[in-house]
């Protein structure tokens, strides 16, 4: 991977949250469905209608992820997967945490990531086997070694859940609540990597692997966060879920979350 890409990938990623923050003010506030649609496409268009045809014409004969929350085995060659704004609601109820993150896919691995989150000025990069950093500076995810010190957390991974899945959320949650000191749940699930990633947060965990989230995960491993299935297995973007820890919690968040599934 050239550096002239990344270079190019995370120019364009800093233009997108500069049309963001053209939208956001904190007296944002919709009352209806059509209100509420039109302030997400709004906000979706405008960064996919400046990153495609650029990240296209960047990488010639890479394809383009249509749904960022799809999930399942993506198809051969570069690949990109963009979630336009991660955290859109946010943004259209007028509060600050909502990033734009690109990731380029090759044959089915993440091959780097830029993920930025503009109200902060944080801009976090991944390249698979050089690390993962914040704002130029090497991240390392957290060194705790005791659940009961972590800070955890899960999210909602697209618009709807299924009813299994909501229950396995409420679930894991109450489980969590009595062994680790403190949980959440919070979007954008992006977001929320990174800072499992820059050592903030100790635990993530979802009961759904979709596409926005193939980029984040690479941050968490290249931070030395460890990314599995809930079987313990490798994450794969094809793992029907996952959890992302720091090395010293994994195992027993891991256990929590098995006991309730």
């Amino acid at each position: 991977m050239t550096d002239d890409l990344i270079s190019t990938t995370t120019d364009l990623v800093r233009e997108a949250g500069a049309r963001l923050r053209s939208f956001y003010a904190p007296g944002n506030r919709v009352a209806t469905e059509d209100q509420l649609f039109a302030g997400l496409r709004r906000h979706d268009d405008a960064v996919a209608d400046l990153l495609r045809p650029a990240l296209l014409a960047a990488l010639p004969g890479s394809g383009w992820e249509e749904d960022e929350h799809a999930t399942g085995p993506m198809a051969g060659g570069d690949r990109w997967v963009v979630d336009p704004v991660g955290g859109n609601l946010n943004l259209v109820h007028g509060m600050t945490d909502w990033n734009i993150g690109v990731t380029l896919v090759r044959n089915g691995r993440p091959d780097f990531v830029v993920l930025y989150a503009p109200w902060s000025d944080e801009l976090f990069t991944a390249v698979g086997g050089g690390g993962a950093y914040l704002n130029g500076t090497r991240m390392t995810v957290s060194t705790k070694t005791d659940l009961a010190l972590a800070l955890t957390g899960t999210g909602q991974a697209r618009p709807s859940h299924s009813a299994a899945v909501a229950r396995s959320v409420g679930t894991s949650m109450t489980a969590m609540l009595q062994h680790a000191l403190y949980v959440r749940s919070s979007v954008p699930v992006g977001r929320e990597l990174t800072q499992v990633a820059a050592g903030r947060l100790d635990v993530h965990w979802q009961f759904e692997n979709v596409r926005s989230h193939i980029g984040p995960l690479l941050l968490v491993r290249e931070a030395g966060g460890v990314v599995t299935d809930f079987d313990g297995k490798p994450w794969e973007v094809t793992s029907t879920g996952y959890v992302a820890a720091a090395p010293g919690v994994h195992a027993a968040a891991l256990d929590v979350l098995q006991r309730t599934l």
